[in-house]
């Protein structure tokens, strides 16, 4: 069985890989190459205070996602963040957002996703990352609320990089995310192009789309057009209803692989999620390998499993990475092996309620 120490060794290794090929592909700007070269060795610090916590008995992850707000412009089909009904008027405030961040830079997270909702509803996000440099912040938006003000912003902040969501082409994106989407994206696009500004794109990987978003064609386009990060999100069904948007056996057999296989062919980063975690020794949420922070504080194990016992707002980040729900499920990471869906802790979600001790009739 993998122990903690192998699965840190390996995302440490895996971490330094990556900036090293990202440093690879902005070789050629100066200023970028420059920040990129600084966030290699300021990642080897962090991961050294991870190590030094472990050695206490204390897992860091290296990977942190909070969603810092609910709200949102759009009205995606098969949401899971709306499926989950989470309030919009509980969200953790300015302070506070502020404060779990720089908890988090000094526990040494290296990366701190930004998700929502839709982040860019949140106006003082931009505030907060453009005082924490060392930390990379991917920040995951539906690219609507890019406007020129928040170019210019993004143009000083090399350490937000903007991760644009979109389906494919415009039938797929605009069937789930609204009439016209597809088309403004591709102005914000070449927006983003003409600043300079290292950009990515996330697909959400489901049956129907899979073939256009693992393709050549869409991905030569995509470099073409300056993008040099892609994540492959597999769906994760939030109800019944959408199970059949839930990639095949075979489909996931195959993703695994079209990363390495696109970074040979094109000019970027390439990362599935959940991507392999058996090479992990199992599930990487709870802390393993990265935490989830709700828009309300809650600290959860994935923003799949919106599950918790703790909250930031009483707790440090410090002491609620050692709640006994996150224990429990690190513990058993290996039994969390990836399911239909691609989220074995949402797959087993009766079991994590167990754990907290719901009670039936509020299940």
């Amino acid at each position: 069985m993998q122990t903690n120490g192998d699965c840190n060794t390996l995302l440490n290794k895996s971490i330094d890989a990556f900036l090293k090929d990202a440093l690879k592909l902005v070789y050629s700007k100066p200023a970028m190459a420059s920040f990129v070269a600084k966030a290699i060795y300021l990642q080897k610090k962090a991961a050294q205070k991870r190590v030094k916590y472990g050695e206490q008995g204390l897992q860091v992850p290296p990977y942190m996602i909070i969603s810092v707000t609910n709200r949102c412009n759009l009205q995606c089909k098969g949401c899971y963040s709306k499926a989950q009904n989470r309030p919009v008027e509980k969200e953790i405030s300015h302070d506070k957002l502020r404060s779990i961040i720089t908890e988090a830079k000094d526990l040494g997270i290296s990366f701190v996703f930004l998700a929502g909702g839709e982040p860019l509803m949140r106006p003082d996000i931009l505030d907060i990352t453009g005082d924490f440099p060392e930390v990379i912040f991917p920040l995951f938006t539906n690219g609507l609320c890019i406007t020129e003000e928040i170019v210019a912003r993004l143009q000083k902040q090399k350490n937000v990089i903007p991760v644009i969501s979109m389906e494919g082409y415009e039938a797929d994106t605009d069937s789930r995310r609204g009439p016209g989407v597809y088309a403004h994206l591709q102005g914000i696009i070449e927006r983003i192009k003409r600043a300079g500004i290292f950009y990515g794109i996330s697909f959400t990987v489901s049956r129907t789309n899979f073939e256009t978003v693992t393709g050549d064609d869409l991905i030569r386009e995509l470099t073409t057009s300056g993008c040099r990060l892609f994540f492959f999100v597999e769906y994760v069904p939030v109800n019944e209803a959408t199970e059949d948007a839930v990639i095949t056996d075979g489909q996931r057999a195959t993703l695994a692989g079209v990363p390495a296989s696109l970074k040979d062919r094109f000019p970027g980063l390439f990362v599935s999620f959940p991507g392999d975690e058996e090479a992990f020794g199992g599930c990487l949420a709870a802390g393993r390998g990265f935490i989830h922070a709700s828009a309300e504080g809650d600290l959860e194990p994935c923003p799949f499993a919106p599950y918790s016992d703790v909250n930031l707002k009483d707790l440090s980040l410090k002491e609620a990475l050692q709640s006994d729900l996150l224990r429990e499920i690190r513990r058993n990471h290996a039994e969390l092996v990836e399911t239909k869906g691609g989220c074995a802790l949402w797959e087993k979600r009766e079991w994590v309620e167990t754990l907290l001790e719901i009670p039936k009739e509020k299940k």
